[in-house]
């Protein structure tokens, strides 16, 4: 009987360094490792992973599944089942090193139906309910925080390309006939980058009626991914889809959330788009999809019109 070990880790910034310890402290041996490529989101399901479908593969009736914990393997409750049931199928163990679940027979059925026992069941949707519940706090009081600094005067997101003290230098040398491209060069930074800092000395700028408001500036807020799963699956404009493909996956806990940078009208169309998550005669409303439908809200709202 063989002793497998599944390792993810959710982006490629992280490493296995955590799991390795816990897994060594086990004591497991000869063990064959499945480790997924870096960044593999836990938002896909296990069995669509390629790792974890190699180790399925692999694995022979009596093997032992070992994972340092359990949300390396699965996200959610029905991950969870669905794990479960294909592991019972294939008469595979599991086990969990570290956390919660580590000190529960995952595997436990019941001796007549075969079904798996209903304390069991109980105690995997309490915990994955509480973990969901602690993801959730997470991302309210990083955004509290975030907030609590802009009225400081902190001011989120990434800093720009172009420092301050540069840009004055940038869009004198821009004004006396500079190229973009050329002063690119001489700043190392890219081009995006320049025409931001020079935005209302652009000729498309400077030729239109004096006496209209100034173009709208990009503006980074945080989608939630909840959010952002949605849209991606929406008709929307083509700077709307521009603006969710270029954002930045920034992972919260077993979330994330989707740094998009956009122009105010473009965050209103997003979040116009997204009201259906509040449910409809068509589409009964998710709990926390609408929670993190009216976070956007909060978000887009808070901008100056």
């Amino acid at each position: 009987m063989a002793n497998l070990v599944y390792k993810r880790v959710s982006t490629d910034q992280q490493s296995t360094a955590r799991q390795d310890l816990v897994l060594e402290e086990a004591g497991i041996e000869d063990a064959v490792v499945f480790e997924e490529d870096p960044g593999t989101s836990s938002r896909l399901h296990p069995l669509q992973r390629p790792k974890f479908r190699a180790l399925l593969d692999y694995a022979r009736p009596g093997d032992t599944v070992h994972i340092s914990e359990m949300f390396r393997l699965v996200r959610g409750n029905q991950h969870i089942l669905d794990v479960l049931d294909v592991l019972h199928r294939d008469r595979l163990a599991l086990r969990i090193h570290d956390g919660a679940f580590s000190a529960m027979d995952l595997t436990a059925r019941h001796p007549r139906t075969g079904e798996l026992l209903s304390t069991v069941k109980f105690m995997l949707q309490t915990l994955a309910a509480a973990g969901e519940l602690q993801r959730d706090l997470q991302r309210e009081l990083t955004y509290d925080g975030l907030r609590a600094a802009e009225a400081k005067g902190a001011k989120g997101g990434r800093r720009p390309a172009v420092a301050a003290a540069t840009a004055v230098d940038v869009r004198t040398a821009y004004l006396e006939g500079r190229s973009i491209a050329a002063l690119a060069r001489d700043h190392g930074v890219s081009r995006g980058a320049i025409r931001t800092a020079v935005a209302d000395l652009l000729p498309q700028h400077t030729a239109s009626d004096p006496g209209a408001p100034a173009p709208e500036l990009p503006v980074v807020l945080d989608m939630p991914g909840k959010v952002a799963d949605f849209l991606r699956s929406a008709e929307l404009e083509p700077a709307e889809r521009a603006a969710l493909d270029q954002g930045i996956t920034v992972r919260r806990g077993q979330g994330y959330t989707l740094r998009v940078s956009a122009v105010p009208a473009i965050h209103r169309g997003l979040l116009a788009r997204c009201q259906p998550l509040d449910g409809s005669q068509d589409l009964p409303a998710a709990p926390a999809q609408r929670k993190a439908r009216r976070e956007y809200e909060n978000r887009v709202n808070a901008l100056t019109p």
